[in-house]
């Protein structure tokens, strides 16, 4: 392991859950400030949620791992295929749902995990876009399960615990989807610190080093790729039961390859940058398009130029930068 690892992710003395605490808080204090500032907005706050579990998911392999892959959006589209079709068949109840899909996401993680690492760098990044486009085709072949070009339709969750309907206004789903994306980042702002987080990040900086302490790699970048399923499975499962329908684009290349972009933005090998990094994205591309519906692709490729010009390792690591240099300054004062 890195100086840099034990340095920012060795638990500290004192109160052992603050970290979780303060992340549970900064997401309460944003989604109440997106839900009161943004009321008309609500179905796109909560369509970025769902987008960011897929971009946490991919920084468990790509951030924490150093897996290269362009075919992450997989487990994100087979986990919103899989709710779809048992809403469809009868379960409607949101939590199962979520549980479906966390399923799914994980049995996808691990098959796919499975045989794209065992490859390292270019081969390792083929095999990851040849899954994907499988995957996307299969999809559109299977229309029974998929609905084909047209999407799985008719996806109609029921109430949460039997009380809580998801109304036209997505107040309820937006709700929700906060909800559970607390949950799901305290549980791996936990889980990255553990001994198992930092010997993956180990392998990551140095694999023959962990190899000659008795460390293989291998099947902690399986189990590693297994738990990234279900948080992206989460992320589509969210996205099923919130839009009602599942289209080819969650299964797309370029939904892989849009998820890296926000990854590259917010930082990779940090929970806080991939959060940060998915937020940014998308707002700031939900605006420009709504501006300039005609050249904003424009804007956001000089958003992007920008930030790998002047914030190379992304938005999270500048903004941690800018914080230490803050503090020490203080300290000297």
């Amino acid at each position: 392991m890195t100086d840099q690892t034990i340095k920012y992710d060795m638990p500290h003395r004192g109160f052992p859950f603050r970290r979780e605490v303060l992340g549970l808080l900064t997401i309460a204090v944003v989604g109440a400030f997106g839900y009161y500032a943004f009321p008309d907005d609500l179905a796109f706050l909560t369509r970025l949620i769902s987008i960011t579990f897929l971009v946490l998911s991919l920084d468990l392999v790509t951030g924490y791992c150093g897996v290269a892959t362009l075919g992450q959006a997989a487990l994100f589209g087979v986990s919103a295929y899989a709710v779809g079709n048992a809403c469809i068949a009868g379960v409607t109840n949101p939590l199962i749902l979520l549980g479906i899909g966390a399923f799914t996401g994980s049995v996808m993680g691990l098959a796919s995990g499975a045989l794209i690492t065992r490859f390292h760098g270019l081969p390792q990044l083929v095999l990851s876009i040849a899954i994907g486009q499988l995957v996307g085709s299969l999809a559109n072949k299977l229309s029974s399960w998929t609905g084909g070009s047209d999407g799985l339709s008719g996806i109609t969750p029921g109430k949460i615990f039997g009380v809580f309907s998801f109304d036209m206004y997505s107040r309820t789903s937006y709700i929700f989807s906060l909800v559970t994306l607390a949950i799901v980042m305290v549980l791996l702002l936990r889980f990255v610190r553990s001994p198992f987080g930092l010997l993956c990040r180990g392998i990551k900086d140095d694999s023959l080093r962990a190899l000659m302490i008795g460390a293989s790699a291998y099947p902690r970048l399986v189990v590693m790729y297994g738990v990234s399923g279900i948080v992206a499975g989460i992320g589509g499962a969210l996205m099923a039961i919130n839009t009602g329908v599942v289209g080819l684009d969650s299964v797309s290349f370029e939904r892989s390859a849009e998820v890296l972009v926000m990854l590259v933005l917010g930082g990779a090998g940090t929970l806080w940058g991939a959060l940060a990094g998915a937020v940014i994205f998308q707002v700031f591309e939900h605006i420009v398009s709504a501006a300039n519906p005609f050249h904003w692709m424009t804007l956001v490729g000089l958003l992007l130029i920008l930030i790998v010009i002047f914030a190379p390792r992304g938005v999270g690591h500048g903004m941690a930068q800018l914080w230490s240099s803050f503090v020490q300054r203080r300290r000297r004062s």
